[in-house]
């Protein structure tokens, strides 16, 4: 596992950071705080994709077409994501639609 975090070629929307001090960050846990941190936000956040910077994984597994940017962006985008969350400066990046309040 790569040990340093990439980041993801783009954020989308409102971009709000999160610092954890948990060494080894799961997706359960980074996902929990990205949804808390959203719903303060917004009414009801949809989680549209996901991206693991220290090992690259990413959600939705999808071909989006030939474009220089990564699947789970252009599905965010293709989506209307309006907020990221940024866990840890990259480590864990979640796009939602949000609902405003």
């Amino acid at each position: 596992m790569p040990t340093e975090t990439q980041k993801p070629s783009e954020y989308l929307g409102e971009h709000v950071k999160i610092e954890m001090a948990e060494p080894d960050l799961d997706y359960e846990t980074a996902h929990y705080a990205a949804k808390l941190k959203a719903k303060g936000i917004c009414w009801d956040p949809m989680l549209l994709s996901w991206f693991n910077g220290k090992t690259g994984d990413f959600h939705p597994k999808m071909d989006c077409g030939g474009s220089d940017k990564p699947p789970y962006i252009i599905y965010a985008r293709a989506r209307g994501a309006d907020l990221t969350i940024d866990i840890n400066d990259g480590e864990w990046v979640f796009y939602y639609l949000m609902f405003k309040k």
